[in-house]
């Protein structure tokens, strides 16, 4: 953390929007799907360390507002996130975030960054991650199903991370599909726009569901999934909102984050609270099995978890030293005499 701490201790490195689209670039964007991937894996592995808790959740009829905290025993960190499914209509973005990393040692911050953009990364970097560890051997095509703002990423994090060749694409506005090709051409993936959620995952082993109205929905039915297939649940993401029906549940080894969290907001709160699952982090470290046959149907049902936001801030404290692509921000009072607050003010008027 040396390289990026400001001189002066109360400054706080600030990454910009402008600043992590920048930092994109100047890393790649594969290559840092990759490295974020192999973060968070690390975190993983250690996942006995941190502090755990379900997200602390504010629902309305409009959406949600989350605080996202965990801490592994020297750094704590959190994010803020929303969920606002009806923003799209206004223009306006279905998630925004941002997020904090800070010294337990002293609670001072050292890291403030936006994470609209991060998220969508290190959402991405999870699902390749698990995928790599779930899908079937030789898995070369994904469907994307919904292809909204999440699309393009976890296509890339896909061919990065897993190796995939090609991507069918299907949303139920056209124009939300056309963009997310329009992107991605040239990116070195097979692209194929579809009519429908079932020509989509024709020939694909690997199924992403991602769309985005809060409400129990099937976006899956259960005859449209076959033997064999890793799928990737990440739309149903809040209480009242899934994607999957249920027996494609009950035909599934369902692996999740936190399972606390997940039974409130996963796929799994459609089933009885004691419906069998796997946390990730046991088949990471070798202690639960993960797939066990070329006939299983594999789940990841993701809800996202504060972790993940943990290693990918981790990873951007690690990555922005000898850049420009940060501001120090005088976030913090701080003054010469920690009792003397109020000189410190007075001090500062006129005259």
């Amino acid at each position: 953390m040396s390289n990026t701490q400001p001189s002066d201790k109360a400054l706080v490195p600030f990454v910009s929007v402008e600043n992590m689209m920048n930092l994109v670039h100047h890393i790649g964007i594969e290559r840092m799907l990759g490295g974020l991937s192999a973060y968070i894996e690390e975190d993983f592995r250690r996942w006995e360390l941190f502090d755990k808790t379900p997200r602390i959740a504010s629902h309305s009829a409009e959406g949600v507002i989350e605080l996202m905290p965990t801490s592994d025993g020297e750094v704590y960190g959190f994010k803020y996130v929303n969920g606002h499914p009806k923003n799209t209509r206004a223009g306006l973005q279905t998630v925004t975030a941002f997020g904090l990393l800070a010294n337990v040692g002293n609670g001072y911050p050292v890291l403030l960054s936006e994470m609209t953009v991060l998220t969508a990364l290190r959402t991405a970097a999870t699902s390749a991650m698990v995928a790599r560890h779930l899908a079937p051997k030789g898995a070369d095509t994904m469907a994307m199903i919904g292809a909204g703002a999440q699309s393009e990423f976890q296509s890339l994090a896909m061919k990065s991370i897993c190796g995939i060749r090609a991507v069918r694409l299907y949303d139920i506005d056209p124009a939300a599909t056309a963009k997310a090709a329009r992107n991605l051409s040239g990116m070195g993936l097979d692209v194929a726009t579809c009519g429908s959620a079932e020509d989509a995952m024709e020939g694909a082993q690997i199924i992403t569901t991602c769309t985005a109205d809060k409400q129990y929905a099937t976006i899956l039915t259960d005859n449209m999934v076959g033997s064999g297939v890793h799928i990737n649940a990440i739309g149903g993401d809040c209480p009242g909102k899934t994607e999957l029906a249920p027996a494609i549940l009950n035909r599934s080894d369902i692996f999740v984050e936190y399972p606390e969290q997940t039974r409130i907001e996963g796929e799994i709160q459609q089933m009885p609270p004691d419906h069998p699952v796997t946390q990730m982090w046991e088949v990471i470290n070798g202690t639960a099995p993960g797939r066990t046959s070329a006939a299983q149907i594999t789940l990841f049902d993701s809800v996202g978890f504060a972790i993940e936001d943990f290693s990918a801030l981790r990873y951007i404290r690690d990555h922005i030293g000898g850049t420009d692509y940060y501001l120090d921000l005088d976030l913090l009072a701080d003054p010469d005499d920690p009792r003397d607050l109020f000189g410190m003010l007075r001090r500062a008027g006129p005259g």
